[in-house]
């Protein structure tokens, strides 16, 4: 076991201040850098970036300003500079009691030259676009209500037919009012129309493997650098990637861009999400913690070697105090500098347990109550991590994790010509029928914690999955591709163009074909389940990856969601936006918990190729009294018998439409649906009682500390178990609980995490037999003056 190892799990100094990094203004600079091990520490100052693109008045060479610090209780070095430092560069060099000396930038940098070879020094408040300060992230009442779209940056705009001028930016999401040649939206009008609620963003922190200077620039320049990256590669985990940017060398303008970008997104109404990667590090050595804090940031197997649980040779020891506090800071850096509106993580079962619940409670509480929080439940390999935060981990912990049973029944295996449910695979039913309830009866408390869909960035998407089980691949003349390049050598963009993924589809009849009506049907059962759906970028007008499932290195001509898609399978584009019209128009489709779904929704059919429910009674409160749902993945039509009802039924959604409003009436007790096809139905509508009550309970503690107290409730009739406080006011913890109109009685009990305290003995209830839609309670921790423990809270209900 090597030394260093030895010394990385030995007793080490921890900081909690929130003041690590730069610490600008105009005045003078504060930098504070954690290095518990370091025999002395210096601050280098740099008048360039140190990648040849900047000039300096003394020459071409800058070797730097050294500044001696100062060690600080914690482990943290600190080193005060007066006078304006703004557009400055800087670096700290260690020495180590060994003689090691390393430089490196500063982990905690918020601005770095290009490439990332320094920190920079930037005033944020002059990267804010103009309205800053009035942005704010859309509502988002519930997160049943979310429709997340995923995307990548340079996809969204690199292709020719885009019609966007900055192509591959940050900035092409600004650009409003783009049209196709037949007046179909595009770019930023284009997903608003759609009608998703959330964009969910690949990696836009600075990676390591894209030349950010440009291919031919050999400025730089390593011999890892490609064109093209998912950016799952991290190197600045809190600086924006630069080749996003219309100007890498100008460290704020990749700030102020990436600032523009969500402000424009927001103000069509569309929240964003960030893809977030602290389970590893593109490298060790060279990676962001390894140079001044050796071994402390990695986790390590029973043999003192680097353990590989992400499959690329490193992952973070999240459950170390340093780590996770690290991970905290991060994230609550980019949810109040760039306004975002949550995080999606990267394998997910890398973090432990605790790091994943306290940021969850920590970002709401402290940030924005409506964070929306979700990840992969799983590793890439194996890790001695004893609390991975594996599916079911999250049940009450106010996050969600992908939904993967779900998505290989509805379509079957990732990259193969596995079938499942819409692909051809019988037996399946079960599968999804446990998916459309939210998998409340398989691994979640509560619809939310579960985010379905079937293909995102990995493996093949949705049309390209489809034709492999189908066995057209061949047929469609798909290349095979591995890391960006053909296996059998030649050129992409020939092998592309000569490709015919769509072979099959008659343009006179799109919602015919049978390959277009599998992929319909796969999205068409995640936009209808009870959870939050998750669709990949393109699949609304049949997007291609030409056969390629790793395309994360792969060029242009593979990854550019081509936007001519959207004319030519425009009823296709049409299908989705009245799915998604529907799900946001009618809560029967958003209900937001286990005890709401056991009440509301009936299966009537689950085999042979069929899955049906009912939503009845005014499902969640919706207009329409019940609501029949079938899925039909039969090659051929069925007949389905429908309940009983003093009215017709009324079609909203079959083979050929999707919307909310009604096209055709079914008079009798049986309807025939078409193969391959899904329909909707409502019988009438009627008149809801309101959906719910809300009792908003305000926490006080005389010692103001309220991490990990959360409420367990029950008697709700909606979503019993664990409630978690999501906001500050007034120096007290609110949370709000929703429970049926009729509701007379809520019992409650304040614990600490899974019942490590409890405030207070007994069980408690909340009466709320009135009329009030919110009423309001108080409850106070009042210690005792003589024995200095804990009496009964004081309630007030208003």
């Amino acid at each position: 076991m090597n030394s260093n190892y030895i010394n990385a799990e030995k007793a080490i100094e921890i900081y909690t201040g929130n003041d690590l990094g730069l610490t600008y203004t105009a005045d003078y600079s504060l930098f504070k850098v954690w290095v518990p091990t370091a025999f002395t520490v210096s601050l280098v100052l740099y008048d360039t970036g140190g990648n040849g693109t900047e000039t300096v008045n003394y020459g071409d060479r800058d070797s730097g300003r050294i500044v001696n610090m100062q060690r600080q209780e914690g482990g943290v070095w600190q080193a005060r500079f007066s006078g304006d430092l703004k557009g400055k560069y800087y670096m700290y060099r260690a020495v180590f009691e060994d003689g090691t000396i390393k430089e490196a930038a500063d982990p905690y940098a918020k601005a770095v030259s290009a490439n990332g070879i320094r920190s920079a020094i930037v005033d944020l408040r002059g990267t804010d676009p103009e309205a800053w300060v009035l942005d704010s992230s859309p509502a988002l009442p519930h997160p049943a209500d979310a429709v997340i779209y995923e995307l990548h940056v340079r996809d969204f705009s690199s292709s020719e037919d885009s019609g966007m001028l900055h192509k591959g930016k940050f900035k092409a999401f600004t650009e409003f009012g783009l049209r196709d040649s037949a007046g179909h939206a595009l770019g930023i009008d284009h997903l608003k129309e759609l009608g998703i609620t959330h964009v969910h963003l690949l990696p836009v922190f600075d990676f390591q493997t894209i030349n950010e200077l440009g291919a031919d620039s050999g400025k730089g320049a390593e011999p890892f650098f490609t064109e093209y990256n998912w950016g799952y590669d991290p190197q600045h985990y809190n600086v924006p990637e630069g080749s996003y940017s219309t100007n890498p060398s100008d460290p704020g303008t990749r700030i102020r861009e990436m600032k523009e970008m969500v402000q424009a997104l927001h103000s069509k109404g569309i929240s964003v999400i960030m893809d977030v990667v602290y389970n590893h590090t593109y490298s060790v050595e060279k990676g962001p913690f390894q140079p001044l804090v050796p071994d402390y940031f990695y986790r390590h197997d029973y043999n003192g070697r680097l353990s590989n649980g992400s499959g690329v040779g490193n992952e973070l020891a999240t459950e170390r105090p340093m780590v996770r506090k690290y991970i905290k800071d991060s994230l609550a850096y980019w949810a109040s500098e760039y306004h975002l509106d949550g995080f999606r993580f990267d394998l997910m079962g890398l973090i432990d347990s605790v790091t994943m619940r306290e940021l969850t409670e920590e970002l709401r509480l402290e940030i924005n109550p409506n964070l929306l929080i979700y990840g992969e439940p799983w590793t890439g390999g194996d890790s001695p991590l004893a609390t991975k935060t594996l599916k079911g981990v999250q049940k009450g912990k106010g996050y969600a994790v992908f939904n993967d049973n779900f998505r290989s029944a509805i379509k079957g295996d990732s990259d193969g010509w596995g079938k499942g449910f819409v692909t051809g695979e019988y037996d399946k039913e079960g599968a999804v029928a446990s998916g459309i309830k939210g998998a409340i009866h398989e691994f979640t408390d509560s619809p939310v914690e579960t985010v379905n869909y079937v293909t995102a960035h990995d493996n093949l998407n949705l049309w390209d999955k489809v034709l492999a089980t189908q066995g057209l691949r061949q047929a469609a003349k798909l290349p095979e591709l591995e890391n960006g390049r053909l296996k059998n050598g030649g050129v992409v963009e020939a092998a592309v163009a000569d490709a015919d993924p769509y072979f099959t589809v008659d343009r006179q009849d799109i919602l015919g074909d049978e390959i277009v009506r599998r992929s319909l049907l796969a999205n068409g059962i995640i936009l209808t389940s009870q959870g939050i759906p998750f669709l990949q970028a393109g699949d609304e007008f049949l997007r291609s990856k030409y056969g390629d499932h790793n395309s994360y290195r792969s060029p242009d001509a593979i990854n550019a969601i081509r936007w001519e898609n959207k004319a030519k399978f425009l009823p296709v584009f049409e299908y989705y936006k009245g799915l998604i019209a529907l799900r946001r128009n009618h809560p029967a489709f958003r209900l937001h918990g286990r005890q709401e779904i056991e009440r509301s929704l009936e299966f009537l059919r689950c085999d042979g190729g069929v899955v049906s429910y009912l939503l009845k009674n005014n499902a969640g409160g919706d207009v329409w009294n019940n609501i029949v749902v079938i899925f039909n993945a039969n090659p051929g039509p069925i007949s389905h018998k429908l309940p009983e009802t003093d009215s017709c039924w009324n079609i909203v959604v079959d083979h050929t439409s999707a919307g909310t409003d009604a096209f055709r009436t079914v008079q009798g007790a049986e309807v025939e649906l078409e193969g391959l096809s899904m329909m909707i139905l409502y019988d009438k509508y009627g008149q809801p009682e309101p959906r719910s009550k809300i009792i908003e309970i305000h926490y006080e503690r005389p010692d103001g500390d309220y991490r990990g107290w959360n409420l367990w409730i029950w008697g709700t009739g909606i979503q019993d178990g664990q409630c978690d406080f999501r906001q500050m006011e007034n120096g007290h913890a609110v949370a709000r609980i929703e429970v049926l109109p009729e509701t007379a009685s809520v019992g409650y009990i304040l614990r600490l995490n899974d019942w490590e305290e409890k405030d207070g003995a007994a069980d408690r209830f909340i009466d709320c037999s009135g009329s009030q839609e919110l009423v309001k309670v108080t409850i106070r921790e009042r210690l005792q003056e003589n024995s200095g423990g804990k009496d009964d809270p004081l309630q007030l209900t208003s």
